[in-house]
């Protein structure tokens, strides 16, 4: 039966067991204790003896009636056999009734302290995968269950944050997919498979189509290259910073060229953190791209490493219209995209890159930030934790730059 294989019952036999065998060897040191104490011994001589009768006058005269007698210390140890062995059947019959008593005490002693396993339980049940915001928020004590219940309770609170995450970015992608597709599908239906379409609308169409799928492209990428660090399969090492950043400015620096754009290096020594190097390379090559992508011809790029403290930044400085304060709250958030006013259409971003960078910081246990002013430009940092860093202090909230 399922009530065999319960806690409760395993408990109340465990409660039941250990007061019968407490109280079992209570009851035997008591009688070994006394059983030596007193010594009882059947008795093993017995006399027959005639009943006299003493006359007044001094004279016995028997009376023909024969008793048995014995010596008075053999009738003591007679007595105190009889004590023992009435001492015995009583403990017999009181660890019986004890140990019928103690399940029931047992029984309900347990189902008292299962009480918070049992509402653990039945929130667990009533907790979908669609719908996480039931919680236990177990009262009583603060115990091992309670401890347990208020883990349970955020590790719901971290699940239910992960998939409204996931089911926003799984809408957000469907929408930033929709568009490019019914462009491409517009185009298809109106120039390319028409054979009234003149050669300028094909080719007007054939660019439109390029573009559209480009940015969908782009998004992909994006999406994948976030679906990979949120598996944590990529391999953390030590990792200079000053490399990092060096290496993601020669990787830009054609474009940078190619737009008349200067990069300046301004670069620390002995920044190492632990980390992911292709990850973090990433990080500063969505930031510089962006910068390339926002800077005006002949303007400058900075990308500067250094230490405060026992946190690294790593900073990319750029010249161009900068951010809104209210919208700097939100240049992190994914698909988000501001009013840039700069590039052409090809140049338009998914709205993932900023999104990635915060992610990859995060995951290094680090922050991202950003300091900017309209018309002036915008500096992102990002902070990273040092491989001998000893306090817990937060980054700073000033721009080091």
């Amino acid at each position: 039966m399922k009530i065999f294989r319960s806690i409760r019952f395993r408990l109340t036999v465990l409660y039941s067991t250990l007061l019968f065998a407490l109280a079992g060897a209570g009851l035997l040191v008591a009688y070994v204790a006394v059983d030596r104490a007193v010594d009882p011994k059947p008795v093993t001589k017995r006399y027959e003896a005639q009943l006299v009768k003493l006359k007044s006058d001094g004279r016995t005269v028997p009376t023909g009636t024969t008793i048995e007698v014995a010596e008075v210390q053999q009738i003591e140890g007679e007595v105190n056999l009889r004590l023992m062995e009435t001492l015995r059947d009583y403990s017999l019959v009181a660890l019986g009734g004890l140990f019928v008593a103690s399940l029931g005490i047992g029984w309900v002693l347990s189902g008292r302290a299962l009480r918070p396993v049992g509402a653990i339980a039945r929130a667990a049940r009533e907790i979908q995968a669609t719908d996480l915001s039931r919680r236990i928020r177990l009262t009583g004590p603060r115990d091992e269950l309670r401890d347990l219940a208020d883990t349970i309770d955020s590790m719901l609170d971290r699940l239910d944050h992960a998939f409204r995450a996931q089911r926003q970015l799984v809408d957000d992608a469907s929408h930033e997919l929709r568009s490019p597709l019914a462009i491409i599908r517009a185009h298809l239906d109106a120039s390319l498979t028409s054979p009234e379409a003149s050669d300028e609308e094909r080719a007007q169409a054939v660019a439109t189509v390029d573009r559209a799928t480009t940015r969908m492209s782009r998004l992909i990428e994006d999406l994948l290259a976030t679906a990979r660090r949120d598996t944590d399969a990529l391999n953390d090492t030590d990792v200079e910073l000053s490399v990092v950043a060096r290496e993601a400015g020669e990787d830009i620096a054609p474009l940078a060229a190619g737009r008349g754009l200067r990069l300046r290096y301004v670069l620390g020594a002995e920044l190492v953190c632990i980390g992911d190097p292709d990850a973090l390379r990433r990080a500063a090559g969505n930031l510089l791209s962006n910068a390339v992508r926002l800077s005006p011809p002949g303007g400058a790029i900075t990308i500067a490493t250094g230490r405060v403290g026992g946190w690294l930044w790593l900073a990319v400085a750029d010249e161009g219209p900068g951010i809104a304060e209210d919208d700097q709250t939100r240049v992190f958030d994914r698909f988000w995209r501001g009013e840039t006013g700069q590039g052409s259409s090809r140049d338009r971003r998914t709205g993932l890159g900023l999104a990635i960078v915060r992610q990859i910081v995060e995951s290094h246990s680090g922050h991202a930030a950003v300091f900017s002013r309209l018309g002036v430009g915008s500096t992102f940092l990002l902070w990273l934790p040092s491989t001998d860093r000893t306090d817990d202090n937060p980054p700073p909230t000033t721009s080091p730059v």
